[in-house]
């Protein structure tokens, strides 16, 4: 999408407008300045998920739509999650070890931990957390995904004649 001002707001409106729901949302610059990319993360049937590209792709500020629903793609989430030390870290570490999680911080009693993983491996981990009764909190920046290869983004300049790829 264009990395313009209220070009964000005019997909979120697109959305509550016809009733879909974002499940989550990561939106950044991309190598290209005047682009950024947005990853949306919804649910619904097949016919739904193709009404929303369409309507996507409607947006002046949407510049191409990607579903990535069933194709091969790499998908990462950020976490950052406080919990609450007990007598020794040696049990926030033997908790953490199945996962990519670091312990970034230690405040007293509380440690925040970075993970960086799949969603739902995520959820499994806090649910641990949970069960343990050490999660105080948790931000989680939601999926970021990427095509394996070669393939990417492309954009097409309303400029020029070709497609550039960033």
């Amino acid at each position: 999408m264009a990395n313009e001002a209220g070009a964000l707001v005019r997909v979120a409106g697109m959305f509550s407008q016809r009733g879909f729901n974002i499940e989550s949302l990561n939106v950044a610059p991309t190598e290209v300045s005047t682009v950024s990319r947005l990853t949306l993360t919804t649910y619904g049937t097949e016919d739904v998920v193709d009404q929303i590209n369409r309507q996507l792709l409607k947006l002046v500020d949407v510049i191409d739509v990607i579903d990535m629903t069933g194709d091969e793609h790499l998908e990462l989430e950020l976490a950052l999650i406080k919990v609450r030390v007990q007598d020794s870290s040696a049990s926030i570490e033997v908790l953490a070890e199945p996962y990519d999680v670091a312990e970034i911080r230690r405040d007293g009693e509380l440690a925040t931990l970075r993970y960086l993983g799949e969603g739902a491996e995520l959820n499994t981990f806090v649910a641990i957390l949970e069960d343990a009764g050490i999660l105080v909190e948790l931000a989680r920046s939601g999926a970021v995904t990427m095509t394996p290869g070669a393939d990417g983004l492309h954009y097409h300049d309303p400029n020029g004649e070709a497609f550039t790829r960033f």
